[in-house]
């Protein structure tokens, strides 16, 4: 069996198998946790707090790659920053391998879901966001991703083109509508001008903040990349614009007490959204083959999933004819 087909059928012997071999004793108890791109469980270990294992899909980053976004957390968890990081077993080692995984572990944390109507919390995370910035911008990641309009944008599209996930009927709607939004993303780039890109989250939404003790802990550094600062903080704005200018103050007011922010950056907010929208699409359908994937997302592959997809970007479209969002510093 090989890596792909083993991730696949991973099963709960395997589980404790290799958590086993990695130096903890489980107690049998295992619980499954909402994540699809790797696979993650909450597992009862003897006489201790359960911890939380992570099992990477194979192909998607190197061992390289992995290692760095742990080192990126274990770098920050050191500057006291409330970022959850991988277990390091007594060799030094947080990336382990058993057969034909590779997987780590975590601490268990709990918590809850921040409030996004809560200025406390947007404050607040808004600080954390600038103090993970400030380390990120001291040097560039060597092997993770950078986000971009080609790989986010035109290399997703096409793949959503070439393999037969769109209905016909909506074929032509679909590729003369994305070329469009990739045009007003491109202009949307090209009126930030020049954007310092540093070391990020990545996908800072709030399934990924866990509200602890009036602390926003940040959870799953698994999609850490190079991109420009406002990527760790659109995913919070939603809504219509008074409503999202009213959150972004009040996570700026944050953020701005520990680092600059350049509000040409706010150009780019409705450009990301639209890439990520895109790149969700293509995401789901280069996993479509996973077992896990149609049955997590069985309207994915239906005639109003991708009439919907079409409004979005339609949506989408029309936004980015609008002015960003506005803000200055008090």
């Amino acid at each position: 069996m090989d890596q792909s087909d083993a991730f696949k059928n991973l099963s709960p012997d395997d589980i404790l198998n290799a958590i086993d071999n990695a130096g903890y004793r489980c107690d049998g108890c295992i619980y499954p946790l909402n994540s699809y791109e790797n696979r993650v469980y909450q597992v009862g270990i003897e006489d201790a707090k359960p911890i939380i294992a992570k099992f990477y899909r194979p192909g998607r980053w190197s061992d390289e790659a992995i290692i760095e976004e742990h080192n990126f957390s274990f770098k920050l968890a050191g500057e006291e920053l409330p970022v959850i990081a991988p277990l390091i077993n007594k060799d030094k080692n947080s990336l382990y391998h058993s057969t034909a995984f590779r997987f780590c572990l975590f601490d268990k944390v709990g918590g809850r879901t921040p409030e996004l109507d809560n200025p406390q919390h947007l404050t607040q995370i808004g600080r954390t966001i600038a103090r993970i910035h400030n380390f990120g911008a001291l040097e560039p990641f060597k092997y993770r991703n950078t986000i971009s309009i080609a790989s986010f944008g035109e290399e997703a599209s096409q793949y959503l083109l070439e393999h037969d996930f769109i209905p016909a009927d909506l074929l032509p709607a679909y590729e003369s509508l994305i070329n469009e939004v990739i045009t007003k993303v491109k202009q949307r780039f090209s009126n930030a001008g020049t954007v310092n890109y540093l070391r990020l989250h990545g996908d800072c939404h709030l399934g990924n903040i866990l509200w602890n003790d009036d602390t926003p802990f940040m959870v799953d550094f698994d999609d850490t990349m190079m991109g420009p600062a406002i990527q760790d903080l659109w995913m919070m704005l939603s809504g219509d614009r008074n409503y999202m200018t009213s959150r972004l103050y009040d996570i700026l007011d944050g953020y701005c007490e520990f680092r600059e922010f350049d509000p040409v950056e706010l150009h780019l907010i409705e450009a990301l959204r639209t890439l990520r929208i895109i790149n969700y699409s293509c995401w789901i359908a280069r996993r479509w083959e996973d077992p896990a994937f149609p049955m997590a997302f069985p309207w994915f592959n239906t005639q109003i999933f991708w009439q919907d997809h079409i409004l979005s970007l339609r949506e989408q479209s029309a936004i980015m004819e609008e002015p960003p969002l506005e803000w200055q510093l008090d």
